[in-house]
């Protein structure tokens, strides 16, 4: 048989698939039950696609066409998330405008992933920095503005000085900047938000709704973070101003000794004038501005402090006078700002009073733990003591005590808190959607778009993003669109006074959050997505990218559908009905593959020299899917010569080429082979490969295609050797190649049509096992005697629990330690163990 030449092969098909749209969904069909097979899409910020998206990808397309040989009507789309830093900085390093470096590298992405086999409709692609597509990410931000969703406020934000914009809370990591590792600052500035707060707990709630990693949840719920708790009220004295705090423990109230408040908290500039000390405090906050989140929450650190002195709160279950400080290790964002702090029961508050010399009043106490060097915090196995109305009871009893007394005198309340904070969606970058929003001075109202008071219409969308020529940020950290005298400057739709339009643009994953409602109409002009279209494909089926963005894309794309769904303007309010993630595939030594550092690898090198198919094939044997690895050719000879074997077998095993055949879907069914051990292990194959693919197992449904390779080498060779004849069956042939197609799928086509089938082989159905004979005929029997092993008996794998017994008391091992002694016992496991106690 001649050689396969993967170059010529792979190209044949590749314009096959493409001249007959083979990967085309028709999402209209109603023949076959819909699965909307997606995988995140890329960012072109690079002018490759790389191994990590070749793992990924392929995982998913493998997955994807063995659900359409399953029957279903697969839709599984491709396209850029173009917008956003990534591709910005990429078109800085470059010094080519950001138009145009991304339209070049979304072009060659494309080669690679068509090179790769990818089975994508490329009718529905979408490109996210697009006019066609961002009107709809503006129209996204004008509904969630008209549900009062959108909103902008001055607060304390991540600044990044090197990408020279402002990072939500998400994309701010170990305190450093996710994109470029430089170490995040404070700073105070006008920004627009999202408020995913008012759907917390919906997102909290919704999750028995999905089939996601338990993992995945988790961390969404930690992120969330719902906190139940009372708020309670710190009078100030001498004032009528109350300081509010959020505490999950108020049933620790008798022991606050002093107040902790954050840096920013607005008590400060209300009370400069009474606070004697005010400018070592003013020094103090300028110095925790420079520290990023992380910093000022460590657990580890100095905790540092200063008192404001010359104001007093007041404790409101005992009228007693404590001091307020302000330290950097309260946030702004979480609670109120303010905390009471009770330094026997927290090591955070207990380190601080002893730095300070701050009183420490026991209020929880288990008569064995006294304290002295440290803070008693296994508080829940205590009951209260120094409490007045609260002694003696347990904490869990007292928290509801003293709430109710707290809300009986108007002194608190129950509440839930979150430390989840609202989408900070702002970005002072040039390569995003604008903010469709417009400022007027005279009428002195916060417009969108041109299309008046609270309203934008879709027929002036969208705000289209100017064609800078200098397009890096400033240092000051004003947008780059500042610069465009006609794009800022226009008439306001409301009065027609001169008015300013927004700078800012979106942060790239408001682009991400709604795409696949895109895929269904790309190119539909007149509204977002067809409404019919949506109902009936969505949620999603199977969703699969990378873990890294539980708590961004995978967290705002939740949000934003359960926003939609309240606006009535879809039917389901969870995105994607089932999660797979993929692991990380690292460099060599281990570390994270990055351009910078030189160390990152593209398929096409492989794809060149060895082809797709061993690539796809070689990628998904190298790691279990879901945790990835580091990246090592070594391998990639061995996946090449199983695929080799396959390709040959069809001659080695005189399978000559058919006569092509018209007929679809043919259901080879089982030849009993003389050698049934090969026919044990294609049951097998069929069974373990299906389940594998099922779990996204594709290294170990890559392990047994090999096994049944070998096994059918070595049926045939011992067919030839004893001079018999040769005993393998087509089918078990055929069924391999249908097995191995979603893997190598142009090797698979080249030899399918050689058997004689027309068509491609996506239209055939997958293969079916017969459990009866899969089923071991023998089986190895454990007998014991008073616990310890003394033979194993090969025994029929049917035997009944008498036959059982009988074969183990008959076994001359056995004998020799039953001593003549009849039995007292025998304790029967079917098909594992017989014990037989004497």
């Amino acid at each position: 048989m001649e050689k396969y030449n993967h170059q010529t092969i792979e190209k044949k098909w590749q314009k096959y698939w493409e001249e007959n749209k083979i990967n085309f969904c028709d999402l209209n069909n109603e023949t076959k039950t819909k699965f909307y097979n997606l995988v995140m899409f890329y960012y072109p910020s690079g002018d490759k696609i790389h191994i990590g998206h070749g793992y990924n990808f392929t995982g998913s397309d493998v997955f994807g066409r063995y659900k359409r040989m399953k029957g279903f009507n697969v839709f599984q789309p491709m396209g850029a998330d173009a917008f956003g830093l990534p591709a910005e900085n990429y078109a800085i390093k470059t010094g080519v405008h950001p138009a145009e470096s991304t339209k070049k590298n979304i072009e060659y992405s494309k080669i690679q992933l068509k090179e790769l086999g990818l089975m994508y409709d490329w009718s529905k692609e979408i490109n996210t920095s697009s006019p066609e597509y961002y009107k709809w990410t503006q129209w996204i931000f004008s509904v969630l503005y008209k549900a009062g969703l959108a909103y902008q406020a001055e607060a304390p934000v991540n600044w990044c000085p090197s990408c020279k914009t402002v990072l939500a809370n998400e994309q701010v990591v170990a305190g450093k900047c996710e994109r470029c590792d430089s170490e995040v600052v404070q700073k105070n500035l006008k920004q627009w938000f999202f408020k995913i707060t008012d759907y917390a707990d919906r997102l909290l709630k919704d999750y028995d709704k999905i089939n996601w990693p338990k993992k995945t949840i988790l961390m969404q719920k930690n992120w969330i973070g719902k906190s139940t708790g009372a708020e309670v009220n710190f009078k100030i004295k001498n004032s009528d101003e109350v300081l509010k705090v959020f505490t999950t423990r108020p049933d620790t109230l008798f022991g606050a000794t002093f107040m902790v408040v954050a840096p920013e908290h607005e008590l400060i500039s209300n009370f400069k004038f009474q606070i004697s000390n005010f400018q070592e405090v003013e020094k103090y906050i300028k110095k925790s501005q420079s520290k990023s989140e992380l910093e000022r929450t460590d657990l580890n650190k100095d905790k540092s402090g200063v008192e404001l002195k010359g104001i007093k709160a007041i404790n409101p279950v005992n009228k007693k006078e404590i001091p307020i400080f302000v330290a950097d290790y309260v946030l702004m964002n979480y609670g109120t700002g303010a905390i009471m702090a009770v330094p026997a029961h927290d090591e955070r508050d207990f380190e601080f009073a002893k730095k300070y010399g701050l009183e420490i009043k026991t209020v929880i106490s288990d008569q064995k733990s006294e304290i002295k060097d440290k803070a008693f915090i296994e508080i829940d196995s205590g009951e209260m003591v120094n409490s007045e109305f609260l002694n003696g009871l347990k904490p869990k009893d007292a928290i509801v005590k003293i709430t109710s007394w707290l809300e009986a005198k108007k002194l608190g309340k129950k509440t839930v808190n979150y430390k989840l904070r609202d989408w900070l969606i702002s970005r002072q970058r040039y390569w995003g959607a604008p903010i469709p929003i417009i400022y007027c001075e005279k009428c002195a109202h916060l417009r969108q778009g041109y299309g008046g008071q609270g309203e934008v219409l879709d027929e002036n969308l969208p705000v289209k993003l100017p064609e800078l020529k200098d397009f890096k940020p400033t240092s000051e950290g004003e947008s780059p669109l500042a610069r465009s005298k006609e794009f800022v400057n226009v008439k306001c739709p409301k009065c027609g006074a001169d008015a300013k339009r927004s700078t800012e643009t979106m942060d790239t994953f408001v682009c991400s959050s709604w795409y696949f409602l895109r895929f269904l109409n790309p190119d539909l002009d007149d509204k977002a997505f067809d409404k019919n279209l949506a109902d009936k494909w969505l949620p999603v089926d199977q969703y699969c990218g990378g873990a890294e963005h539980t708590v961004m894309h995978l967290l705002y794309s939740r949000f934003i559908t359960k926003v939609l769904f309240d606006q009535k303007l879809i039917n389901f309010d969870e995105p994607f009905t089932k999660l797979n993630h993929q692991g990380m595939i690292l460099a060599e030594d281990g570390s994270k593959m990055s351009k910078s550092k030189g160390n990152s690898v593209t398929p096409d090198n492989y794809i060149k020299k060895y082809g797709a198919d061993v690539f796809r094939t070689f990628v998904l044997f190298l790691a279990p899917f879901e945790d990835g690895g580091s990246w090592s050719d070594k391998g990639i000879i061995g996946v090449k010569r199983f695929l080799d074997r396959v390709w040959k077998l069809q001659a080695r095993l005189g399978f000559k080429t058919q006569p092509n055949s018209d007929k679809k879907n043919v259901s080879f069914k089982t030849q009993h082979n003389e050698d049934k051990n090969l026919e044990k292990v294609f049951h097998q194959t069929i069974k373990k490969v299906t389940e594998d693919i099922e779990n996204f197992h594709f290294n170990t449904a890559i392990s047994q295609m090999m096994i049944l390779v070998n096994e059918i080498e070595s049926s045939f060779a011992k067919a030839t050797a004893d001079k018999k004849q040769k005993n393998i069956s087509e089918d078990i042939y055929k069924n391999l190649i249908l097995l191995l197609s979603p893997f190598a799928p142009h090797l698979t086509e080249e030899i399918w049509q050689k058997l004689g089938r027309k068509q491609s082989l996506i239209y055939e159905k997958w293969p079916e096992f017969d459990e009866n004979l899969i089923q071991e005929n023998e089986i190895e029997l454990v007998a014991q005697v008073n616990g310890k092993v003394r033979d194993k008996i090969i025994v029929l794998a049917n035997i009944s629990e008498d036959e059982a017994k009988n074969k183990a008391l008959d076994s001359e091992k056995v004998q020799k330690w039953l001593e003549n002694k009849e039995p007292k016992k025998i304790i029967y496991i079917k098909s594992k163990l017989i014990s037989i106690v004497v």
